[in-house]
């Protein structure tokens, strides 16, 4: 584990540095996601084949990706009801992604309030704020084409989420929705090249990981600059308040409604995906890239990594 990291300002530059290295100047990375943006942006709506019917016998989810994969339940399932889960866990996580996404983009509102108007860096935050409802009204779209329900989390969680969007501090949100954001986007990148999946999902996926990228770039440039520079008690609440939002989105992941929908026994299956090492270690997998960064950056500390360790995200 790397040491705490620590402000150093150049006395002739003025820059600053962290465990990572010399961060870079807040308007040039902006800039520079804002190029990428006009060169690499979709438009859900006239990208995708939204009219073409879907496949015969291809799955809505990598099957390894699926909750179940690998237990027992899973082998006593036939294909049809593999395939049928993999089309509701779609579901299930494209509402996660809505819901998600809408807190990012009033967390996202809140962190340019104070912000000056002209700066790249408020335009880059409208222009991903732009970018997520393309995405919100996409995984809509997704849902109603399977064919399944919405899977809404939790009233607790919806409520838990209420209070995190009106009292974040700036560190914290951006730590959240780096969790958001990077496992879905480790699963997404397995999935669009995948040929056994259906071709609007693949659709849906690509394009959500060429535009995820840039969001990535900016919450991470932004996340090291705030754990440098914010007071102490604020770095410690961020890494509280992100173990916990790890915590609250490791059982959120899949709503365990699916597993009704598809005719099996919920306690069971949710018992079977709690005891799978696969899953264990597709989600740890998932979020290893961001947990080592977070781990890099000091926010993976005390209390904090203790709930991470707690969420199954951090082995």
């Amino acid at each position: 584990m790397t040491s705490a990291p620590t402000e150093m300002t150049a006395k002739d530059t003025g820059l600053l540095r962290d465990a990572l290295g010399l961060l870079k100047d807040r308007e040039q990375v902006a800039e520079r996601l804002l190029d990428s943006s006009a060169k690499h942006s979709f438009d859900p709506d006239t990208a995708l084949d939204w009219d073409a019917p879907l496949e015969e016998g291809k799955w809505f989810w990598p099957p390894e990706l699926v909750s179940l994969y690998d237990t027992p339940l899973w082998k006593r399932m036939s294909l049809e009801q593999q395939q049928d889960l993999s089309r509701h866990e779609a579901a299930s996580l494209a509402s996660l992604g809505i819901w998600f996404e809408i807190i990012l983009m009033q967390l996202l509102v809140r962190h340019i309030y104070d912000k000056p108007v002209t700066s790249a860096h408020v335009r880059y935050a409208l222009t991903e704020i732009a970018d997520e409802c393309r995405h919100s009204k996409m995984f809509a779209r997704m849902i109603q084409k399977g064919g399944s329900p919405a899977y809404p989390v939790s009233r607790l969680n919806h409520q838990l989420a209420r209070v995190l969007k009106t009292v974040s501090t700036t560190p914290g949100s951006f730590a959240c929705t780096l969790l958001g954001e990077e496992i879905l986007d480790w699963m997404q990148r397995l999935t669009f090249p995948d040929e056994r999946v259906q071709t609007i999902v693949r659709g849906v996926t690509r394009i959500h990981v060429v535009e995820e990228a840039r969001h990535v770039r900016y919450a991470r440039e932004e996340l090291r600059r705030q754990m440098v520079t914010a007071p102490r008690w604020e770095r410690e609440l961020t890494r509280i308040s992100s173990g916990e939002a790890a915590r609250v989105f490791s059982v959120a992941f899949v709503n365990p409604a699916v597993y009704t929908h598809v005719g099996l026994d919920r306690r069971e299956a949710v018992a079977q995906v709690k005891a799978s090492g696969h899953r264990r270690e597709v989600m740890q997998s998932g979020a290893r890239r961001l947990t080592d960064f977070l781990d890099e950056i000091g926010v993976l500390r005390g209390v904090g990594r203790r709930l991470w360790r707690s969420s199954g995200l951090l082995a």
